[in-house]
């Protein structure tokens, strides 16, 4: 299944998602801002957002939080250390989850959820690498697959700073900008890639 073409475009696109959507939040953290909107200071019983506000008001563990969100989506979206990347995720992921489960955050546990799924699918997905954290003989892969092409390393890549200027500036234009680029590069990833699968 791992040679089959839309498997491996499903993962490689997968881990542009998931690294995308760690990366823009984790911006704000490394700059020691909120996350959220202060719309919950008004309401005393609000624990998402009093949880949120603890945080934001320890400094150096709000930035620590953003910097290993950063690297998780970063080494993911560069394709080349998705493993490692996909491994960090997890860890973050899981934890958000049952954040989110655990106070009252309305209907975020499905997106998180979500997330926590799409995440250990990867860890599936490489297996075969995996299997020695349980004492298992890993299936080491010499075989070239699409996955692996150096154009997926240069289009996450690029995604990355398009996200991080689009977040960096913080306004509506820029996003608005950013979220049309961050389609369009995936698009001209899509069609390079898709040119260059002969090779494989």
């Amino acid at each position: 299944m791992k040679d089959k073409t839309l498997p491996q475009l499903f993962i490689i696109y997968l881990r542009y998602m998931l690294g995308f959507a760690f990366v823009f939040a984790a911006i704000v953290k490394i700059q020691g801002l909120r996350f959220t909107a202060d719309s919950g200071a008004s309401n005393p019983i609000n624990s998402a957002w009093h949880y949120f506000e603890t945080m934001y008001q320890s400094g150096i563990y709000w930035k620590f939080i953003g910097i290993g969100q950063f690297l998780a989506g970063f080494l993911l979206m560069t394709q080349r250390y998705a493993k490692l990347g996909a491994l960090l995720f997890l860890t973050v992921i899981a934890n958000i989850f049952f954040v989110t489960i655990s106070y009252d955050f309305n209907y975020t546990p499905v997106i998180t959820g979500s997330m926590l799924l799409a995440t250990i699918l990867l860890i599936i997905w490489d297996w075969s690498t995996f299997k020695i954290l349980f004492n298992k003989t890993p299936v080491l892969e010499n075989k070239k697959r699409w996955e692996h092409d150096k154009s997926w390393e240069i289009i996450g890549l690029i995604m990355v700073l398009i996200t991080i200027f689009s977040r960096l500036e913080l306004t509506p234009n820029s996003v608005l900008i950013g979220f049309p680029l961050l389609l369009i590069t995936g698009i001209i990833g899509l069609i390079i890639g898709w040119k260059r699968k002969k090779l494989y």
